[in-house]
């Protein structure tokens, strides 16, 4: 009895994972005979267990949704990873789901083997974890299924809105993405209205039901959506922006920094305009000199006047050059 226990765990264990298994590989996994499978499948439907089964070449035994959870067998690099998952989740800034990830966490932690406990204790203990932003405003998680279902579904989203300057607005739009950047989610859509791709905080957004009728997908502003999101993030948010030519080739500056960072112009083959930006003008100063090319600034005033600054701090940071001695004739 005990030994057809642990079978049929083995052979639930294997149904769970996202294949087929044809009969005879059953069979051989579990080191019975074909019949003692079939049997074990009839045993596991009796228990509730939705085993579907398909016939032909590709076909196999492969466990299907129901109407219950059943329990999850997990390998030892699987339980811990799920373990690191709920405890960062039960730290998210997403309401509602830190209760049920302690909940989830708790009943996982009971369960785990002495030689997985001490794994997770000792991750525990010895990492640490960033206080979240205060500043970063926490998400509904009815609000972000709400967005996430209707990209799915391709359904015209109708949300009210508070901008960046906190006025309220009305929007219509083709939602495409939900993207998490930093502490915050961010929406990716066409504007209806405004006939234009737009970038919006899931935090701001009230989505009014039912939502608005299907449409068809559009191609998205950027191949990289995420790389999309942190370029209009970061300058949106920047309190001074430059245009900085630097002489050197677009390729080789694209290649030293980040989309949060500004977008990279061509000029010709050896020069191009960085637009860039940053909250101050020590960031800004900063990322230009990181780029080890000569480049021209011009504006904002602010900056100029800090670059010519740090020049002077920099010459007399440094003993002066002396000349080389002409050689003494004999």
């Amino acid at each position: 009895m005990l030994a057809t226990s642990a079978r049929l765990l083995r052979l639930l264990s294997l149904l769970q994972t996202p294949r087929s298994w044809s009969g005879s590989e059953l069979a051989e996994r579990l080191g019975v005979t074909g019949r003692t499978v079939r049997n074990d499948i009839d045993r596991l439907r009796e228990l509730g267990y939705p085993v579907d089964a398909t016939r032909g070449a590709t076909g196999g035994y492969r466990l299907g949704a129901g109407a219950a959870m059943p329990p999850l067998l997990l390998d030892d690099d699987e339980a811990v990873a799920v373990t690191i998952a709920l405890r960062t989740a039960a730290q998210g800034t997403v309401p509602g789901t830190e209760e049920t990830s302690l909940q989830a966490l708790a009943k996982l932690e009971c369960v785990l083997p002495s030689r997985l406990r001490r794994r997770v204790r000792a991750l525990q203990a010895y990492t640490v974890t960033v206080p979240a932003d205060r500043q970063a405003a926490s998400v509904s998680a009815d609000v972000l299924s709400a967005v996430a279902s209707a990209c799915r579904d391709r359904e015209q989203l109708r949300f009210d809105y508070l901008d960046h300057a906190g006025s309220p607005t009305r929007r219509v739009v083709e939602p495409h993405r939900a993207v998490n950047w930093g502490r915050r989610w961010y929406l990716v859509a066409w504007d209806v209205e405004r006939e234009d791709w737009r970038t919006f905080r899931v935090d701001r957004m009230r989505p009014r039901t039912p939502t608005g009728p299907r449409f068809a997908p559009r191609d998205p502003p950027d191949g990289d959506i995420a790389a999309y999101v942190s370029a209009r993030v970061s300058s949106a948010a920047w309190r001074y922006h430059a245009r900085v030519t630097v002489h050197a080739p677009a390729t080789a500056v694209a290649e030293r920094i980040t989309p949060a960072v500004g977008a990279v112009e061509a000029i010709d083959a050896d020069s191009c305009v960085l637009v860039t930006g940053a909250d101050t003008v020590q960031t800004l100063a900063v990322h230009l000199g990181m780029l080890d090319f000569d480049f021209d600034v011009t504006e904002p005033p602010e900056l100029v006047a800090h670059l010519r600054r740090l020049a002077d701090r920099y010459g007399r940071s440094t003993p002066p050059i002396r000349s080389a001695r002409p050689p003494v004739s004999t």
